[in-house]
C-alpha cells in the first residue's frame, strides 16, 4: 500500500475499536490475564512449524535448511521463551510473592544488581552455565528496586491507552514480543502496525493473538511509511514503540521536510507523547588476548560468524567490528579460522532491502576486501581510521570489519578498547566480550572494571549479545542516556519479565567452551555447542524441539531434545 492509496477509514477503526476497549484490558483481572497466556501458549505450539518455514521461504531456502534454525530461535522459540517468562512473574504476583525474589537482588561495589537468569530448574538444566545480571541506575536501592518491579500489577497501573507498535522487518517475534510488552508491562491496548519486509507474518500473529484480537485488545494493520506517519499522529494514539533505525525515529519526531533540522535543534517535535524505540548502531565484539588452545580457535570462530551471519547480519545486533589485539600472537590464527568458517557456510543471500547498496558501499571503501563463501560475505582484515563506512554507520549486512588496537597485555588492550566502543562507535544497543576463563582469573579486576564501563544495554560476555534479545527476563534496549535529539540506540527496555524499573544494563555469560572440553577451561558446564550456531548441523531440529518443550515442558522430550544438542 502506497500513500495514494492511503486507506485512513480502515486505520481509524482499528484505533476506535481499541480505544473502545482500552479500559476493559485495564480491568481485566491478573489471573485473567495470566490465563490468556495460558491459552496463547499451545497456539504458539500450533502455529510454530508454519511460522519458522515462512521465515525460511521468505529468505529464499528451504523450511529444512541449516539456515532455517534461526527461523525456529527468532520465531516460536522466542515467543514461547518470553511468554513462559511473563507467566512466571505474573504467577508469583498471583501466589501473593515478589515479582523478584529478594535473594536475587543485591549490592555490589554501590550498585544495585538483580539475578535474572536462571530462574528455574529447566533453564539451569537447558541452558547451564548460562546466567545474566541487571544493572540498575545509579542511585537504586534493593529495597527500592523491589518495591518498584511490576508496578502494573502491585499499584502503580498504567491509565488505559492505545499504544502503536511499528513492527521490525527482520527478525519475526520482535513486533510480537513488543505487542506483549505494551499489553503486560505497560496496560495498554495495540495496534500493531506490520512492517513491508515481513508482512507476512500477520496471519500467522492474528492466529496467535486470536483471543486479544476477538476482546479488542489487539488490531494488526499493513503498509508502510504513510500508513506508519498516519497513525503517529493520530489523536487515538497514546504512545509509540518503534524498531528500526535512528532515521525512523527522527522521520516520526522530526518530520522530513526542510525545517525537520531546525525543529531537532529547537527541540520542537511534530508528535508529543511517549515514544520508547530499539534501534540499533555498530556492534563490537571484543576479543581479549591470552593463552588458547585450537579447539578454543575453532569455537570462538565459528562463535564470532554467528554474531554476524544470523539472519544474514540483518540483526540491529549483529557483530560488525571485531576488536582485536593488534600484538597478540592469536590474532591471525583467529582471523583464519574465522575466514575458514565463512567459506564453509551454505550458501544464502542478504534478502533485507538495501543490503546490496550498503554491501557496495563497503566494497567501494574497502577494494581489497575478502570475498568469502559467496559475494554478500565481506571481511575487511584491518580498518585503520575513524571515519570508515563499518565504523560510522550501521550495515545490516554479512559484512564484518576488523580493528586492531594496541595492548600487550590484557589490561592495556582493555582500557583501549572499552574507550574505543565506548567513544568511536554509535549506538550502545549491544556488545560481546569474549574473554577465556584463565585470562579473566589473572586480570579479574580489569576485565570487571570493562564489564561496569562499557555502556550497552547488553553486554554478553562469552555470549553473543544477541541472546539477551531471547531470554525474556533479560531487559532488551540501548544503555540510558539518549535523548530524543540525539536518540542513537533508542531509549526504553522491552522483554522485562520482572518488569524492573531504573535498568541500566543487562550482563549476561556464557561458558567459554561447551561440554566437556569447558571442565578444562575453567568454565564447567553441561551444555554443548549452541543449537543457534551457524555451524550447528542439528540446530534446526534441536530449536524445533526446544520450542516444543519450552511450550509444553515434560521430561518424556528430553531424550530427544539432548541428544540432539549433543550432536551439533
Amino acid at each position: 500500500m502506497n500513500s495514494t492509496t492511503l486507506d485512513t477509514p480502515a486505520l481509524d477503526s482499528a484505533v476506535s475499536e481499541l480505544r473502545l476497549r482500552a479500559a476493559s484490558w485495564t480491568a481485566t483481572s491478573l489471573n485473567e490475564r495470566i490465563a490468556l497466556l495460558e491459552r496463547l501458549m499451545p497456539r504458539i505450539l500450533d502455529s510454530a512449524e508454519e511460522l519458522a518455514a515462512a521465515g525460511a521461504q521468505a529468505k529464499g531456502y528451504a523450511f529444512d535448511s541449516s539456515w532455517a534454525a534461526e527461523d525456529w530461535a527468532g520465531g516460536p522459540w522466542a515467543l514461547a521463551q518470553n511468554t513462559g517468562a511473563l507467566l512466571h512473574v505474573l504467577r508469583r504476583i498471583a501466589a501473593g510473592k515478589d515479582p523478584v525474589a529478594a535473594t536475587a537482588v543485591r549490592s555490589e561495589d554501590g550498585r544495585t544488581v538483580v539475578d535474572v537468569f536462571p530462574v528455574t530448574g529447566w533453564d539451569r538444566l537447558l541452558l547451564s552455565g548460562y546466567h545474566a545480571e541487571v544493572r540498575m541506575r545509579e542511585g537504586s536501592t534493593p529495597a527500592q528496586v523491589l518495591a518498584d518491579a511490576a508496578g502494573e500489577y502491585r499499584g502503580s497501573a498504567g491509565r488505559p491507552g492505545v499504544a502503536l507498535v511499528l513492527g521490525a522487518g527482520n527478525v519475526a517475534a520482535i513486533t510480537a514480543l513488543d505487542i506483549l510488552h505494551k499489553l503486560y508491562a505497560e496496560g495498554q491496548v495495540v495496534v500493531a502496525k506490520m512492517n513491508p519486509v515481513n508482512a507476512y507474518l500477520r496471519p500467522h500473529f492474528e492466529k496467535i493473538f486470536a483471543e486479544f484480537v476477538e476482546g479488542g485488545w489487539v488490531r494488526f494493520v499493513d503498509g508502510g511509511a504513510a500508513e506508519g506517519a498516519y497513525l503517529t499522529t493520530h489523536d487515538g494514539v497514546d504512545s509509540i514503540h518503534v524498531t528500526g533505525s535512528d532515521r525512523t525515529h527522527d522521520a516520526i519526531l522530526w518530520g522530513t521536510d526542510e525545517r525537520a533540522e531546525q525543529r531537532r535543534r529547537d527541540d520542537t517535535p511534530l508528535i508529543d507523547k511517549p515514544f520508547t524505540s530499539e534501534l540499533g548502531g555498530v556492534s563490537p565484539c571484543i576479543v581479549v588476548p591470552g593463552r588458547w588452545s585450537g579447539a578454543d580457535y575453532r569455537f570462538q570462530a565459528e562463535h564470532i560468524v554467528t554474531s554476524k551471519m544470523n539472519n544474514s547480519g540483518h540483526n540491529c545486533i549483529g557483530s560488525q567490528v571485531l576488536v582485536l589485539p593488534r600484538d597478540w600472537a592469536g590474532t591471525e590464527r583467529l582471523l583464519d579460522e574465522i575466514r575458514t568458517v565463512l567459506r564453509r557456510l551454505e550458501p544464502r543471500t542478504d534478502y533485507y532491502p538495501g543490503a546490496a547498496q550498503r554491501l557496495a558501499a563497503v566494497r567501494a571503501a574497502h577494494p581489497s576486501a575478502e570475498v568469502l563463501g559467496d559475494e554478500s560475505r565481506i571481511l575487511v582484515p584491518d580498518i585503520a581510521g575513524h571515519d570508515d563506512v563499518l565504523l560510522t554507520s550501521e550495515v545490516f549486512a554479512s559484512a564484518l570489519g576488523v580493528v586492531r588496537l594496541p595492548g600487550s597485555t590484557p589490561e592495556e588492550f582493555l582500557r583501549h578498547a572499552v574507550d574505543f566502543a565506548n567513544d568511536t562507535l554509535p549506538g550502545t544497543l549491544g556488545a560481546t566480550l569474549i574473554v577465556h576463563p584463565g585470562t579473566e582469573k589473572a586480570s579479574t579486576a580489569a576485565v570487571q572494571d570493562a564489564v561496569t564501563a562499557l555502556r550497552y544495554g547488553t553486554l554478553g560476555v562469552n555470549c553473543w549479545s544477541g541472546v539477551g534479545f531471547l531470554l525474556g527476563y533479560t531487559p532488551w534496549g540501548a544503555h540510558p542516556g539518549h535523548t530524543r535529539q540525539d536518540i542513537g540506540s533508542g531509549t526504553g527496555f522491552v522483554h522485562n519479565a520482572f518488569m524492573l524499573d531504573g535498568v541500566e544494563k543487562t550482563v549476561l555469560r556464557a561458558p567459554f567452551a561447551p561440554a566437556p572440553r569447558g571442565l578444562f577451561t575453567g568454565s564447567p558446564s553441561l551444555s554443548p555447542r549452541p543449537p543457534y550456531f551457524v555451524t550447528s548441523r542439528t540446530g534446526r531440529t534441536t530449536l524445533e524441539r526446544l520450542t516444543r518443550f519450552t511450550a509444553a515442558p515434560g521430561i518424556a522430550q528430553l531424550p530427544a531434545l539432548f541428544a540432539s544438542a549433543l550432536r551439533s
